[in-house]
């Protein structure tokens, strides 16, 4: 290539990133466009335009030109009908740390959605982690509003790169699934600016996101979707946002509150924002007709901009399972990936036999509701280990080989002669009365989706009873697995051994058993179903030991792969903090056996390590990791290349130490709950530090497999209250890795509370090992300033900041004042 051939390359590529750093911001063609097709619709067309139809679409005015556009879900792949690359989940993606990464994710998000004809992606999701118990923390981006913030403008801007709209979502303070429709967050106005806000105005203000999305949660005391003061106040006068703003799916409760309250689109279907209710109290002018109009100008507007009414919504050249998103989805996964121990070198694997053990061990799980993904492929920890150590290095030691089915010891009564279970139904959701229906069964495995079980039965508000004897062949420990969509549970000689017996999404339970040898055991599976999807699945196995003590002395290391699935950890319900007790029992077993033990942990978030924690050498916080997960847990296992996540949150040794911990759920016996925000800005880290207690493992922690230095630290004053912070990273292990250089400050003389410290700025560094960089990152005034309630702005207080510089929020090497 000649001179001028490279110079007409660069210039390409100048223009390539400079097109695809631009936002995409409403412009005032778009507005008169849009303002001129409200001027010709009908009231009539103008409301039934502001509410979905068919759960994900946006009805098409065929008369005026204007389009069906689809949405679907969601923050970690196209999902609703369709299979689609799984990249990983959101929590991964902020463990990367890396901005241009979760750019290619965006990027990748946008080109999977227009293969589709996806025009509005529901994502990302930016709630910060409040608590490990939320059953949707895997969708988000951490508990760090600066990290979150960051993580959720790369993301955004890659989506809209590919000219389809983003979502962000949940606004606001939708930090837990519990009681998520009724529970009002009540948080005062400094926390929910300085905490709860800055991502979705970072996203609205620095990323020019298309939509935002309303949560269902109120907000000190009036749901989201009629809180005027968020949705006018601050999103539309504050911030600026022209765009859409759609509730949450169900999550809109009253058609004035609605309508009056800001709300632009209800979704998936109308159920108040319709012709029926809106008419009459337009015609009482409770509601205006211009606040009609403006909901269709914004949808419209939107819409125009992004090229929805002049360009193809679906773009059939990009295949659909796409290269070059799978790889991104590998490079995510790579990166992401936590390493959190590793006692005496035990990672890399060393050279020898591998164990692979553990329900997530042949298998990539996922967070359960709109975060599932159904993708066209997955590689296991097993697969990618295989793959790389080849097949008669690695063996699989599978849930179906470890626990043996006991079905055929099932029987329906006492005399021992038929197999099975007697099933009961009943068509009220109590188990009351004679049962409609008898049946015999050898399997309880039920999904009837929306229907039920017999013609005369209704769809809903139904119930079932399974009945039983089991005889144990032997002694041992039997494991029950049960699940269900509504509720369930497991009776073993009529007490209740575990279960989930309430409305909710679908759940799973374990529960363990020891047995004696001839003994009968009664046992009792009851489910009622509420509405919605009917599911329901039962099944148990009996621990073969001598199996598992076989395998594991043949072996030099045993991987142990354990946590969640979209089971345990979904949308709808929070989950538990401990592992399934199941899971522990088997580290206990192992570790019995085996010193040699790693362990890989699928989570959103935090778990409760002290059972185990000190029985296992290696802990990796996988998260969910997508499809190609496997490969990147097993490059790191052997050592193809180092760790160099680090964690968005911070980790507590138990749940009591969470500063949320005396005020998450509201346990008073009232109608109408209220969780109250009493730790304010004090969350996460900036919590840990004002009480003293140290987390198990801290924010921004993670290991690698080589060591890297800070040094030479400089300061310089900038204009307008910037500060240009420089310092040297140095990798001075054996190996070439990426390090994650975190930048903090400190007021060191406030006015009011401030914390300790705030993450300000970050950098992820790649170093072959030897190497030397010197870094510089420019903190802008928002660093250092905080929301003064009495003047509702963010306000500097002249004096003395501290920069601290390291690798972790507990780690910080580099100190130094300035003075602004």
């Amino acid at each position: 290539m000649n001179i001028k051939q490279k110079a007409s390359c660069l210039l390409l590529l100048c223009c390539a990133l400079n097109s695809t750093t631009a936002q995409v911001r409403i412009t005032p063609q778009a507005e008169l466009r849009a303002k001129s097709l409200v001027e010709k619709m009908t009231l009539e067309e103008k409301i039934d335009y502001i509410s979905g139809v068919r759960s994900f679409y946006i009805r098409a005015i065929p008369r005026l030109g204007i389009p069906e556009i689809r949405m679907a879900d969601g923050p970690q792949g196209i999902r609703n009908n369709t299979q689609s690359t799984m990249y990983p989940s959101g929590i991964l993606s902020a463990s990367t740390w890396n901005r241009e990464l979760v750019r290619e994710l965006g990027n990748g998000l946008g080109r999977d959605a227009k293969a589709r004809g996806v025009s509005i992606l529901l994502g990302p999701g930016v709630n910060i982690y409040r608590s490990p118990l939320c059953g949707r923390n895997f969708e988000y981006f951490g508990e760090d509003p600066y990290l979150s913030s960051e993580t959720a403008k790369q993301y955004i801007l890659g989506v809209q790169d590919k000219g389809v709209i983003a979502t962000v979502k949940h606004f606001a303070a939708n930090n837990q699934e519990w009681s998520r429709h009724h529970a009002s967050s009540d948080v005062d106005e400094r926390t929910l600016q300085e905490i709860y806000f800055p991502s979705f105005r970072k996203a609205v203000q620095e990323a020019g996101v298309g939509a935002v999305m309303d949560s269902y949660n109120p907000v000190n005391g009036v749901h989201a979707t009629e809180n005027a003061w968020m949705n006018i106040e601050i999103l539309r006068k504050q911030w600026g946002f022209k765009g859409i703003l759609m509730s949450d799916w169900t999550s809109v409760y009253s058609t004035v509150g609605a309508a009056n309250g800001g709300l632009d689109l209800e979704m998936p279907i109308g159920k108040f924002m319709i012709k029926e209710k809106l008419i009459p109290v337009i015609e009482n002018g409770i509601v205006k007709e211009k606040t009609i109009d403006e909901k269709v100008q914004h949808i419209l507007q939107t819409l125009i901009t992004f090229g929805l009414f002049d360009n193809p919504l679906e773009d059939k050249s990009i295949e659909k399972d796409n290269a070059e998103s799978k790889a991104t989805a590998l490079n995510l996964a790579r990166e992401g990936i936590v390493m959190l121990k590793n006692d005496d070198n035990v990672l890399p694997l060393k050279k020898g036999h591998t164990l692979i053990i553990g329900p997530n061990a042949d298998m990539i799980p996922t967070g359960g509701g709109s975060g599932f993904v159904t993708p066209y492929s997955t590689v296991s920890v097993y697969e990618g280990l295989t793959q790389i150590k080849g097949d008669k290095k690695i063996t699989l030691l599978s849930d179906s080989l470890l626990y043996k089915d006991i079905s055929k010891n099932i029987f329906t009564d006492n005399s021992l002669k038929t197999q099975g279970f007697t099933g009961y139904y009943f068509k009220d959701k109590k188990l009351s009365g004679k049962p409609c229906h008898q049946e015999t069964t050898t399997r309880i495995n039920y999904a009837w989706k929306y229907g039920s079980p017999y013609p005369d039965i209704q769809d809903d508000h139904f119930s079932a009873q399974w009945k039983g004897i089991y005889k144990a062949e032997q002694s041992g420990t039997i494991r029950f697995q049960i699940s269900g969509d509504d509720g369930y549970r497991i009776l073993v000689n009529g007490k209740t051994i575990t279960g989930d017996w309430g409305n909710h999404a679908l759940s799973s339970r374990n529960a363990f058993m020891q047995v004696e040898k001839d003994s009968l055991y009664q046992l009792q599976i009851d489910y009622f179903e509420n509405v919605g999807e009917a599911t329901i699945k039962f099944q148990a196995g009996m621990l073969d030991k001598k199996l598992l003590n076989y395998e594991l002395k043949k072996a030099d290391n045993v991987v142990m792969c354990l946590g969640f699935d979209s089971n345990i950890e979904s949308e709808g319900f929070d989950r538990p903090f401990a592992l399934p007790y199941g899971q522990e029992f088997l580290i206990d077993e192992v570790t019995k056996v085996h010193n040699n033990v790693i362990t890989v942990i699928n989570s959103g978030g935090g778990i409760d390590f002290r059972n185990w924690r000190n029985k296992v050498k290696a802990i990796l916080m996988a998260w969910y990791p997508g499809q190609e997960g496997g490969k990147a847990i097993a490059e790191i296992l052997t050592g193809k290349i180092s760790p160099s996540g680090k964690l968005p949150i911070s980790i507590e040794e138990k749940w009591e130490d969470n500063p949320t911990f005396n005020n998450y759920y509201d346990k008073r016996n009232v109608p109408h709950k209220r969780v109250q925000y009493a730790e304010g800005i004090f969350v996460g880290y900036r919590g840990y530090d004002r009480t003293g207690k140290q987390p198990l493992y801290p924010f921004g922690f993670g290991l690698s497999y080589s060591q890297f230095t800070y040094e030479n630290l400089q300061l310089r004053k900038k204009q307008k209250n910037q500060v240009e912070v420089s310092f040297e990273l140095k990798n001075t292990g054996k190996m070439n890795a990426a390090e994650v250089a975190q930048i903090y400050v400190k007021d060191c003389k406030a006015s009011v509370p401030r914390p300790l410290k705030e993450l300000k700025g970050y950098e992820k560094v790649f170093l072959k090992k030897g190497e030397t960089k010197r870094i510089t990152i420019l903190l802008n005034e928002d660093a250092f300033s905080f929301y003064d309630t009495d003047k509702k702005n963010f306000v500097i207080e002249k004096g003395d900041f501290e920069i601290l510089v390291g690798p972790s929020s507990s780690e910080l090497p580099l100190k130094g004042i300035i003075n602004l």
